[in-house]
């Protein structure tokens, strides 16, 4: 099973294909989009499980040239009360830090080292359909083209065009409850204890916020709301504006900074649907397994959605690596890597679904109710996930399978 083609060009997509060539196997990527993967223009957060599985992919370096480093975090009440102080990742190596930045910079960086290592990517191909054989599986594109490997990854995200043709009948990713905010701004005014190496977090009265400061000023800031999801109708008829008054009823009650960020914030604004996969669904078949969103995707509470799919990427790569080169092996390496990631990644799912659920009460009963940060988003700066390290570590071998 020396070629595998990997769907989807996007954060999953790029990390599984560098770990699947750095494991010695003929790679190729298939992506829809015509010059990379979909971005809405979000940021996010990379945790340092995030950052350790990108260093065994041999990537952390050419990611943390990208946005700023976060040492830090604070949690306030709608007063602006502090009401935690916390300190982020592992402190010991700056590869190691939370690192702040914005999507399309991560998916951009991933896609360069993919090219930069002779990695084929094609792009405008958008799957309709696979085909699973003894012999390999085939995808076939819109395009009328076809193209046949030893086995295909799908990492083509909360949407993914995999999982619709492995299980039909599945179903599809549901509304978690919450519309998501993002903006940029030059023009906020940081707080005066405001450093560029925190976030900060607002348990508001009607939304969860937050914001950081990079080294040069700019504000970057989330906000989640609960409430019926946005319709297509009025995602053509709201302008940046017209969001920017939406969630400013939102936050104004608060004595928070928060209002103030998006008062200044302009243009660089915009909002989607919190979804999620309900756990439990189907993550692979004779020839074909998912990856990322594509298998588990979680709403967004937790942060750990980017960090989660780069821990798959390891963990699949070093699985089908330790497997010979027959059927039966490859079915058990897929087997392993389920077992493995399927644990936490739907714990994450869990736990994000919980922090999802705690803040649409919170607002319906006019109050926050936001439990605190879950252990993957907050741990002390000298606790560090052994087993973890383990199974990312690149030279170390996966633990034996379980058997019934």
């Amino acid at each position: 099973m020396a070629e595998i083609m990997v769907i989807g060009a996007g954060i999953a997509g790029a990390a599984a294909a560098l770990g699947l060539h750095k494991a010695g196997f003929d790679v190729t990527v298939h992506e829809a989009h015509p010059d990379g993967g979909e971005d809405i223009g979000a940021f996010l957060t990379l945790a340092s499980n995030g950052m350790r599985a990108l260093a065994q992919l041999d990537a952390a370096s050419a990611v943390a040239r990208h946005g700023f480093a976060l040492t830090t975090m604070n949690v306030l009440d709608e007063a602006g009360q502090e009401l935690a102080a916390l300190p982020l990742g592992e402190g010991d190596h700056p590869l190691t830090s939370y690192r702040c930045l914005r999507r399309a910079a991560l998916g951009a960086a991933l896609r360069h080292e993919v090219r930069r290592r002779g990695i084929a990517v094609r792009h405008g191909a958008r799957l309709t359909g696979l085909a699973e054989g003894a012999d390999g599986v085939t995808a076939t594109f819109a395009d009328g083209s076809s193209a046949t490997a030893g086995l295909l990854v799908g990492a083509d995200g909360l949407h993914s065009a995999v999982r619709s043709q492995l299980t039909p009948a599945a179903p599809g990713p549901e509304y978690a409850g919450q519309r998501v905010f993002y903006g940029y701004t030059d023009d906020a005014e940081a707080p005066p204890d405001s450093r560029s190496d925190r976030i900060t977090m607002v348990r508001g009265s009607g939304a969860a916020f937050g914001y950081a400061f990079s080294p040069a000023g700019e504000a970057y800031w989330f906000a989640r709301v609960a409430g019926p999801p946005v319709t297509a109708a009025e995602a053509d008829a709201t302008g940046p504006a017209g969001w920017r008054e939406q969630l400013l009823r939102v936050l104004r009650p608060d004595a928070t900074p928060a209002a103030d960020i998006v008062a200044a914030t302009t243009d660089q604004l915009m909002v989607t649907n919190a979804r999620q996969l309900r756990p439990g669904g189907h993550w692979r078949g004779r020839r074909t397994v998912l990856l990322g969103d594509a298998a588990h995707a979680a709403s967004p509470a937790t942060g750990q959605g980017a960090s989660m799919a780069l821990e798959d990427a390891v963990v699949l790569a070093k699985a089908l690596r330790e497997a010979a080169d027959t059927p039966e092996a490859r079915d058990a390496a897929l087997e392993l890597y389920e077992q493995l990631r399927r644990p936490r990644v739907e714990q994450n799912i869990a736990v994000s679904a919980q922090l999802t659920a705690s803040r649409s009460a919170g607002a319906a009963a006019g109050g926050a109710s936001e439990p605190s940060p879950p252990r993957d988003s907050a741990r002390p700066a000298q606790h560090v996930d052994e087993e973890l390290l383990r199974l990312l570590d690149w030279d170390s071998p996966l633990p034996a399978p379980d058997r019934p």
